[in-house]
């Protein structure tokens, strides 16, 4: 997906958000979203076009609401605004210590990170869940990028305990950023998106605009070549020039 936007955008990134002991994970990501904020601050250039997928797209989101004058407009891959009773009941479940039972919190705990080798590693994730829905280039990408070499062979490189504090602390009050966020804004969905059916639109209706894209809640995996398209078309829509200029992705 990068290289179909790289005759476009110039990408920069935060390579593994939470794994910086000076920005750690705790409930509502504060730090992870002024990770981000330092990150653009520190830059020289002008302001991004801010892309996130999921994790990545609700820190961009708070992080312009925080400091507008760094993004020129935001889109948001698969990451619908959590609003209403939803949040509220989130809030209480997190509170509760129920997080795991209604996050993939639980299962990322146990899930296994270690392989005697790279090719081992993906023929067992290429067997499973959605892994298999992926297009093969990306998930020889996601073992090639997201493994290191470890005493045994390969290990994952973002550590599963950190991915399960990220779940288990996932903001319950985004709907509160909304009359802050004052950017041009876009959402890119998954027509079979599991979160898109549990999280709802009628809070993203209210300041995004939506276009929607084949594919589950990984679509970027799935149909990179038509998510890029849709990010550079969405670009396009949302800033109304020609978009060559930083695109913050993650």
């Amino acid at each position: 997906m990068f290289a179909a936007l790289e005759p476009a955008f110039a990408i920069d990134s935060i390579e593994m958000l939470g794994h910086d002991a000076a920005y750690p994970v705790t409930d509502g990501w504060p730090h992870l979203v002024a990770q981000l904020v330092d990150k653009l601050a520190a830059r020289r250039g002008p302001a991004v076009i801010g892309v996130g997928h999921s994790l990545g797209a609700y820190v961009t989101f708070m992080a312009a609401t925080l400091r507008p004058e760094l993004f020129r407009a935001v889109i948001m891959i698969d990451a619908p605004i959590i609003y209403g009773w939803k949040g509220t009941a989130f809030g209480m479940i997190k509170r509760l210590g129920l997080a795991d039972r209604v996050t993939p919190a639980g299962a990322t705990r146990d899930r296994r990170a270690e392989w005697p080798s790279r090719a081992e590693a993906r023929a067992h994730l290429g067997s499973r869940g959605v892994f298999r829905s992926f297009d093969p280039r990306c998930l020889d990408d996601y073992v090639r990028q997201g493994t290191r070499r470890a005493r045994r062979g390969v290990r994952l490189a973002y550590a599963p305990a950190i991915e399960y504090e990220i779940y288990r602390t996932t903001p319950h009050d985004l709907e509160a950023y909304l009359p802050r966020f004052t950017l041009p804004g876009g959402m890119l969905l998954g027509r079979d998106s599991d979160v898109v059916r549990r999280v709802g639109l009628a809070a993203s209706r209210r300041r995004f605009v939506l276009r929607w894209v084949p594919g589950g809640h990984l679509f970027p995996f799935e149909h990179p070549e038509v998510a890029a398209a849709a990010i550079t078309a969405l670009a396009h829509e949302l800033t109304s020039v020609a978009p060559r200029g930083a695109a913050a992705m993650r």
